[in-house]
């Protein structure tokens, strides 16, 4: 594939590059080239060259919320990725890249002594992807105090929507589905000028959390595979999902080397030498068991990229 065109940007392109070096699962097959965007100025200039050309992508943050197929990709993915915080502060109101990671983010609120996003911290991905499908924990929620979100559209117009122009609810959005491309964000928070305790909650919140921001380093997982479970469930209220899944004794199940972590069922993760598809024909064997017993269809948090056996066609354009 000839991507001359795009040498007149300063990026990284890895041909045949395999997608279990870019995702937390460390799983998936190749694509025929990964694009490193590393602020929204760079994605959107090569998005735009791309599709003048017509040349088909995906898009992908870090590649902690993803289960990456065996089949490898026909596309070409960009990833939308920066480990250095890229953040500024007026007043209470910070504006973000979208690639920064959101623990990062909620790191700089709280030295700023900006309150509002501690109960958030620790979750991996980038912010885009947190807006994208409205991450939270704790009862709070990237959107809780967002204040606008700057896209790419399909057109290639550049649109600064207000939040209340965006449908969030429980872990998605109308930026999930869309075709919209997050660039940046703004975010409203309240001042303190007592740092402490904004300190203190974080680190309370890191140390609880039972997938963290560093769990990926240690195992291959994608956090929390599945969605807790809605209010109107047997639960009576928003339950883990985790708590279904270890009292249906999925937390006992071990298929072809895909398993639930030790510590928390609701966080799946592998041995040496499992694929894509046994993590796959996992989760769809832990679905049933919790349905047989509870009468509750678990809904996937993690996103499918690519083509697994006996599962309906993933062919989404944003995998956050």
């Amino acid at each position: 594939m000839d991507l001359s065109f795009l040498n007149e940007i300063n990026i990284k392109i890895n041909i045949n590059a395999s997608l279990k070096q870019f995702t937390t699962f460390k799983l998936g097959g190749f694509c025929p080239a990964l694009i490193e965007c590393p602020d929204a100025a760079v994605l959107r200039r090569v998005v735009i060259l791309l599709r003048e050309r017509n040349i088909p992508f995906i898009l992908m943050g870090f590649g902690s919320n993803i289960l990456a197929s065996d089949y490898g990709i026909n596309k070409i993915m960009l990833r939308f990725n920066n480990e250095t915080p890229l953040v500024t502060r007026e007043g209470n109101t910070i504006n973000v890249d979208a690639a920064t990671h959101l623990d990062a983010l909620t790191q700089y609120a709280t030295e700023q002594g900006l309150e509002g996003l501690s109960q958030i911290c620790g979750i991996p991905g980038t912010v885009g992807g947190a807006i994208a499908g409205n991450a939270g924990a704790y009862g709070q929620q990237v959107s809780d105090h967002l204040t606008s979100v700057t896209v790419l559209k399909p057109d290639n117009s550049v649109v600064k929507l207000p939040r209340s122009a965006i449908r969030f609810d429980y872990r998605d959005s109308d930026l999930k589905h869309n075709g919209d491309i997050i660039l940046s964000a703004e975010f409203t928070l309240n001042h303190i000028n007592d740092t402490t305790s904004l300190k203190a909650a974080r680190e309370e919140v890191l140390r609880t959390r039972p997938c963290n921001i560093n769990l990926w380093r240690d195992i291959p997982c994608a956090g929390s595979f599945f969605r807790n479970v809605d209010p109107t469930s047997k639960a009576g209220q928003r339950q883990s999902a985790g708590w279904f899944l270890d009292n249906a004794g999925c937390k006992d199940l071990n298929l072809n080397g895909a398993h639930a972590y030790t510590k928390h069922a609701n966080i799946i993760t592998r041995d040496d030498g499992a694929t894509a598809q046994a993590v796959y024909d996992l989760t769809i064997k832990m679905i049933d068991m919790v349905k047989d017993k509870y009468g509750i269809v678990l809904i996937r948090e993690v996103r499918l990229l690519g083509k697994f056996n006996n599962a309906a066609g993933c062919n989404a354009e944003n995998y956050w």
